[in-house]
C-alpha cells in the first residue's frame, strides 16, 4: 500500500478534473435528484441530460425496456432546453466541485451552433457533442455516423465553441477510428465512446416491439466488450483524449478502461441500479492504485499489454 493516497487528476484538454470519473448525460439528470443520495463533489464532472434549443418533450412511452446484463431506451432527449438548464441547473451544480459538461444536440447544424454559442459564454467546463443518439428522427445520428457528417459538424461548432469540445461517438458505424480521426482533425479536444448499440425488445403476446419508438439505445454491461475494444482501437488512433463508457459498474470496470486506453470515463446505466456507483467507482480506482502501489492514475492509461 502507498502511504500517500494516489493522485487522481486527469486533463481533458484543458479541462482539469480532480478524478477521472464523470457521470454519463442521460443517466444522471442534473444531478439534483442524485445529490439526495451522493456526494456530487466525489464525482469529477457530471456531463448533464442532454440539451437542445428549446424544451423537448421526449418519446412516448414505454421508453426503457430492461434486457439481460443491461436496458433498451428510447427516452429521445427529453429536456428543459439550453435557456432553463443555464437559468436553473449551472447555479445548482455550481455548489459543488464537479465539473460540468454540457451535452448538446439539434435537429440541424444551426441548432448545434447557436447552443455552443450560447453555451461559451456561460459558466460551464467543457461542451460534449452529441452526434449519436439513436432515439430521435432526425439530427444527431445523421451527423455522427460517417466521416463527412462528423467532419461537417466538428468544423462548424469548433468555430462557436469557446470551451473545451468532446465528441461523442456512436458505436453503430463500419469503422469508429475513421469517425475519431476526423473529429480530431475538425478540433475535437476529446472523444467520448461509446453511445448506446441499436436493438430492440419485443412482446411475443402483443406481437409487437416493448417501446413505443420500435427501437432504442443498448447500454449496461451487456456493451462492455464490444466499448473496451472500440476505446482501445480509437486511444490508438487519435493523439486527444479518449474518455470510455459503456457498462461500467464498478472500479474494475473503469481501470479495464483506462488500461485499454481512456484518460476518463464515464458511468451510465449503473447510476440507475445504484445512485451512490459514482464516488464508488472513484473509490475502486483509488483502491487499485494503492494495492499496486501506484502513485498517479495517469500512470495506468493505456497500459494495456497484448498477449
Amino acid at each position: 500500500m502507498t502511504k500517500n493516497m494516489p493522485q487522481m487528476e486527469v486533463c481533458i484538454g484543458d479541462l482539469k478534473l480532480h478524478n477521472p470519473v464523470i457521470a454519463a448525460s442521460g443517466t444522471f439528470g442534473f444531478g439534483r435528484e442524485y445529490s439526495e443520495y451522493t456526494d456530487l463533489n466525489k464525482i469529477g464532472a457530471i456531463s448533464v441530460k442532454g440539451l437542445t434549443l428549446e424544451p423537448r418533450q421526449g418519446n412516448k412511452p414505454p421508453r426503457i425496456a430492461e434486457t439481460p446484463a443491461g436496458i433498451l431506451n428510447s427516452v429521445g432527449l427529453q429536456n428543459p432546453g439550453v435557456k432553463e438548464f443555464i437559468k436553473e441547473e449551472i447555479p445548482f451544480l455550481r455548489k459543488f466541485s464537479t465539473a460540468i459538461i454540457a451535452n448538446i444536440a439539434g435537429n440541424s447544424l444551426d441548432d448545434y451552433c447557436e447552443m455552443a454559442d450560447i453555451l461559451s459564454k456561460e459558466d460551464i467546463d467543457a461542451i460534449e457533442l452529441n452526434v449519436s443518439c439513436p432515439n430521435v428522427k432526425k439530427g444527431c445520428l445523421s451527423f455522427g455516423n460517417t466521416t463527412a457528417g462528423i467532419t461537417e459538424i466538428t468544423k462548424e461548432v469548433r468555430k462557436h465553441c469557446k470551451k473545451p469540445l468532446i465528441v461523442k461517438l456512436t458505436p453503430n458505424v463500419t469503422d469508429i477510428r475513421e469517425i475519431a480521426i476526423a473529429a480530431e482533425a475538425e478540433g475535437a479536444d476529446a472523444i467520448s465512446l461509446i453511445n448506446t448499440l441499436y436493438g430492440m425488445a419485443i412482446d411475443i403476446h402483443r406481437k409487437r416491439p416493448i417501446l413505443a419508438n420500435n427501437f432504442g439505445g443498448l447500454s449496461g454491461p451487456a456493451v462492455k466488450p464490444v466499448a473496451l475494444k472500440m476505446v482501445y482501437d480509437v486511444s490508438k488512433a487519435v493523439n486527444i483524449p479518449v474518455i470510455g463508457m459503456g457498462g461500467i459498474t464498478c472500479g474494475d470496470d473503469a481501470i479495464e478502461f483506462m488500461l485499454a486506453g481512456a484518460t476518463a470515463v464515464m458511468v451510465g446505466t449503473a447510476n440507475f441500479v445504484d445512485p451512490t456507483v459514482c464516488a464508488d467507482v472513484v473509490e475502486g480506482i483509488q483502491n487499485y492504485l494503492s494495492m499496486y502501489n501506484i502513485n498517479d492514475v495517469n500512470d495506468i492509461i493505456g497500459m494495456l499489454k497484448l498477449n
